[in-house]
């Protein structure tokens, strides 16, 4: 699975691997990605039945959403037994927490089974990771899919005070993303937490989409449609879409670098925009019309 793959990467729901009934529940759920958790959401006592659970959960996968695991703590002493259970599932990808240097994704590569190529998320979450983004970016032969931010954790080791619009986080936001587009790397936003404010989640979700990111990470499954139709085209932009290739194909524009699209002035780059806005909408088309 590569960033270039034709999948969807909207919604990333984080669950408890130790929890049985919402192992099965997810089986319904429309997420893009099911992450199974064995780090923060599963107590020390359950690590072990957790990452079993987790295994077999993945093992058994249905329905089109991609199966990941975070793993325990680069630290801790479950990681090595995480890993290895992860590639023997198949996981579709591995998410480390706080990976702080390349060397973070480096050891963890060693700690996959001989052959096996797994590919990795690194989860950017600390001051030292920001400082780090590029090595950590750049990071391609350990076999680096994804960047994925965590805002709390961030936002704690910054002494922040959180606030609504995320002030506080933007400038390292934006950085995640910006490191993600210049190494090819998917992007995925942090969560939001308080599951009862739909609105606020929303908010928080367009405004990830707006700096860049491919989708949003979540906590509870009632923020999986929120994500999915925060990062989905929406109407407006496929009319665009449309209008701008449209204009671009039609042979008497053939050669052209600049046109006038509805009156607005359009270059290539605009097309190329169009272009991905448009695959985008057919891969959301598609996978509707398979459910």
């Amino acid at each position: 699975m590569t960033a270039s793959a034709p999948r969807l990467w909207r919604s990333a729901l984080f669950m408890p691997a130790s929890n049985a009934r919402a192992l099965e529940k997810s089986r319904g759920l429309d997420a893009d990605i099911l992450v199974f958790d064995l780090e923060d959401a599963t107590a020390e006592a359950d690590k072990e039945s957790a990452r079993t659970m987790a295994a077999d959960r993945i093992a058994s996968r249905e329905g089109r959403a991609a199966h990941v695991i975070r793993v325990n703590a680069l630290d801790s002493d479950w990681i090595a037994a995480d890993v290895k259970a992860a590639a023997d599932a198949n996981a579709d990808a591995i998410v480390i927490p706080k990976v702080a240097a390349a060397a973070d994704l480096e050891s963890v590569r060693r700690m996959l089974p001989a052959g096996a190529q797994t590919p990795l998320w690194a989860m950017i979450e600390t001051p030292r990771a920001l400082m780090n983004l590029k090595e950590i970016a750049q990071a391609a032969d350990t076999g680096l899919e994804a960047l994925v931010f965590g805002g709390n954790d961030m936002t704690s080791e910054l002494r922040a005070r959180p606030g609504p619009d995320r002030a506080e986080l933007v400038p390292h936001l934006a950085a995640t993303v910006a490191a993600a587009r210049a190494c090819g790397l998917i992007a995925l936003d942090g969560v939001f937490n308080d599951v009862k404010d739909a609105e606020g989640c929303e908010a928080e979700a367009l405004q990830g989409r707006r700096l860049g990111f491919d989708g949003k990470t979540l906590i509870h499954p009632a923020q999986i449609d929120i994500a999915n139709r925060a990062f989905s085209p929406a109407p407006d932009e496929v009319a665009w879409a449309e209008a701008v290739a449209a204009a671009f194909d039609a042979p008497e524009n053939q050669g052209k670098a600049v046109l006038s699209v509805n009156g607005e002035m359009v270059e290539i780059l605009h097309l190329t925009r169009a272009r991905r806005i448009l695959a985008m909408a057919a891969q959301h088309e598609n996978r509707n019309a398979g459910q």
